[in-house]
């Protein structure tokens, strides 16, 4: 049974993971405190869905690090198959190119313990967290294996948690970073519609 990890903890991990093209033993989660992570799974290496969405990350890297923000990717395959996936031509299905850690979920226990591993397949659901400086999950997407994410999404919702976490107002629907924001009462609400 899922549960939503909104404003909880984010899941401890120590893992292997393929850090700047080489696989490291101990990589954490906890290394991130202080900034802000975006932390996402994906179903597996050598598919067809997952390099669009490895790739959208990539190009918007910067968008992400002018936010102190750290993009890290997870699957549960080995580093291996990681490190293979990486020097294959992003034109042949690879990643190549792809500069930001991805995490080994081997055990699949990180996936279980961020409820979106699909039992029965042994794999995770496109899941998404985006993890705030104290390590806080404030933001939690899962999409179905067969649907990509929005990257302008993800970067939409982490300047909305920014912007709240700067001013203290909240941000209606649809807004974007620019845009006429509130503050959290009824007068506020009344002044937005105004």
């Amino acid at each position: 049974m899922s549960q939503i990890l909104i404003g909880k903890t984010a899941p401890h991990f120590s893992a292997q993971a393929v850090v700047d093209g080489k696989i490291t033993a101990e990589f954490s989660l906890r290394d991130f405190l202080g900034q802000y992570v975006v932390f996402f799974f994906y179903p597996l290496d050598f598919t067809f869905v997952c390099p669009t969405e490895l790739h959208a990350f990539q190009e918007r890297l910067s968008d992400f690090a002018s936010r102190k923000a750290h993009v890290v990717g997870c699957s549960v395959d080995s580093c291996f198959s990681h490190s293979a996936w990486l020097a294959t031509p992003k034109n042949k299905g690879g990643i190549e190119g792809v500069s930001y850690p991805i995490v080994s979920d081997m055990n699949k226990t990180i996936s279980k313990n961020y409820q979106v591993l699909k039992e029965d397949e042994g794999i995770a659901y496109r899941g998404l967290y985006i993890i705030d400086k104290q390590g806080i999950i404030r933001h939690q997407l899962i999409n179905d294996l067969p649907i990509g994410r929005s990257v302008d999404e993800v970067l939409r919702t982490l300047d909305a948690i920014i912007f709240h976490e700067k001013n203290g107002e909240v941000c209606p629907a649809n807004w974007e970073s620019g845009k006429k924001s509130m503050k959290p009462t009824t007068e506020g609400l009344n002044a937005y519609f105004a």
